[in-house]
């Protein structure tokens, strides 16, 4: 038997520790933990920097966009200018309507009545390529309605105009007269209008022109400016000459009196133009 030293320390056996309930490292755990926190950083760092230099790049596109928005400097007025014209050739419609107890019997009474229009118009000198039918139209007549019954059928109505245009604005009393003695019912529309208006308006314009230059030389003196060239022109529109309306009523002794006068044609302009220093 060997003799025991009193000074030796036992040591415990050690502890065995099932697989079950083996946990794992965690070094492992607080490793990836860590992992996640810097990558995190260097992304929010990254998205800093981002915004950073966009503000850093925008900042001088920023300071000089007041600049290039700052108009130049530049004088715009309107002018206007006119020319009085006489004209040489007039416009109307004429018509007959007729009403009868049918469709048939209203046609043939009309196409009988224009018929007599449209030889009054070739005795007048009115050649076939100015004649053109504007409008026929055959609408149903119905009387008046009697207390709650509905109203009834009496017949219908036929209406044909034709559109024509006098060259010789002279005798477009003469011809109005010969229409009414041959039976129309309906004249209107009558225009004297100018058959070349654009060289009568090209002199509107010329003046027109003037009048802009001469205003933007007032305001460049008044300013104590030098009133430069020209850089855009915009055009206005005038309306033209107003159509008359002419009703026939009881048959006249004397021709139609037409009085031609005068059309005024009007332009109007805008102009900008520069300023030199």
């Amino acid at each position: 038997m060997l003799p025991v030293n009193e000074e030796e320390t036992v040591m415990p056996a050690p502890r065995i520790v099932s697989a079950a309930r083996a946990r794992p490292p965690r070094l492992s755990v607080s490793g990836t933990l860590l992992s996640n926190r810097l990558l995190s950083s260097r992304l929010l760092g990254s998205a800093l920097l981002g915004i950073l230099l966009a503000a850093a790049l925008a900042g001088p596109a920023a300071r000089a966009q007041p600049a290039s928005s700052t108009p130049e400097a530049r004088i715009v007025v309107s002018g206007e200018g006119s020319v009085d014209v006489a004209p040489d050739y007039a416009q109307f419609t004429g018509g007959v309507s007729t009403r009868a107890g049918t469709v048939k019997e209203a046609t043939a009474a009309n196409s009988k009545a224009m018929a007599a229009i449209m030889a009054a118009l070739t005795q007048a000198g009115i050649a076939p390529r100015d004649i053109q039918t504007s409008r026929f139209s055959i609408q149903p007549v119905y009387a008046p309605a009697v207390s709650s019954s509905p109203p009834k059928l009496s017949g219908y109505s036929v209406f044909n105009q034709v559109s024509v245009k006098i060259r010789h604005i002279d005798k477009v009393g003469d011809v109005l007269d010969q229409l009414v003695a041959a039976g129309v019912t309906d004249v209107g529309n009558v225009a004297l209008l100018v058959s070349e208006p654009s060289k009568a308006l090209d002199q509107a314009r010329e003046a027109a022109i003037a009048d802009a230059r001469r205003k933007a030389d007032v305001y460049a003196h008044a300013a104590g400016l030098q009133l430069g060239p020209v850089q855009w022109i915009s055009e206005g529109t005038e309306p033209g000459p107003r159509p008359m309306l002419l009703q026939r009523s009881a048959a006249p002794s004397t021709s139609v009196p037409i009085a031609a006068g005068e059309d005024t044609l009007r332009a109007k302009v805008t102009v900008g133009f520069d300023i030199t220093h």
